[in-house]
Order: structure tokens, then C-alpha cells, then sequence
């Protein structure tokens, strides 16, 4: 019973819809875009900030080996993250009771 009073409120609904179509208009409505009246054009750049603050100008000669900057983070291989979860989830309690639904 009640699958068939909501099947009849969808059929009514849709049936109040297509009533109300007539009152929309069929005429196409074009979409207008507005131009904007800037324009790109090519100018001169900003003046240059000194990032330091405190001096105007600063030299270095040489190159630094890659050494000197740090290490990266050291990456743990997959399969090693793999077989520490499997480890860990073989030493985890195990359920004593099971319950079943029939």
C-alpha cells in the first residue's frame, strides 16, 4: 500500500511539472558577455625589495657541496611498512567469542 500512494505522489508531481511547462517561454535568450575594458598591456616591472633588510649587497664566491645543506627525509620501503602491519596485526587480541545471525 504504501508503494503505491508514493508511486501516485511522483505521478502527480510530475504531472503538476508538465502543466507548468507551457508557461515557460520558448524563446531562445542569448547570453550576453561583457567586455571588460582593461586590457592587458605591456608595462614596466615593480622596483627590486631587498629581502635581507639589513645590508644592500651581498657576495659569495664558491660552491657548496650538496653535503653541506642536509639530508632528505629517509623514505621507509613499502613492502618494510607492509610486513611490520602484518607483524602487528598478528600479535593483536583475537575476538574469544563469535556471534552468527541467522
Amino acid at each position: 500500500m504504501k508503494i503505491t500512494v508514493v508511486a501516485l505522489c511522483f505521478f502527480c508531481a510530475g504531472a503538476a511539472f508538465g502543466q507548468s511547462a507551457s508557461v515557460t517561454s520558448a524563446n531562445p535568450a542569448p547570453i550576453v558577455i561583457q567586455d571588460h575594458p582593461e586590457r592587458a598591456e605591456q608595462h614596466s616591472l615593480r622596483r627590486e625589495d631587498n629581502l635581507r633588510g639589513d645590508s644592500l649587497y651581498s657576495y659569495a664566491k664558491g660552491e657548496q657541496p650538496l653535503s653541506d645543506f642536509g639530508t632528505g627525509k629517509i623514505e621507509i620501503p613499502l613492502g618494510d611498512v607492509a610486513r611490520a602491519y602484518r607483524k602487528a596485526h598478528a600479535q593483536d587480541p583475537k575476538a574469544l567469542k563469535v556471534f552468527t545471525v541467522d
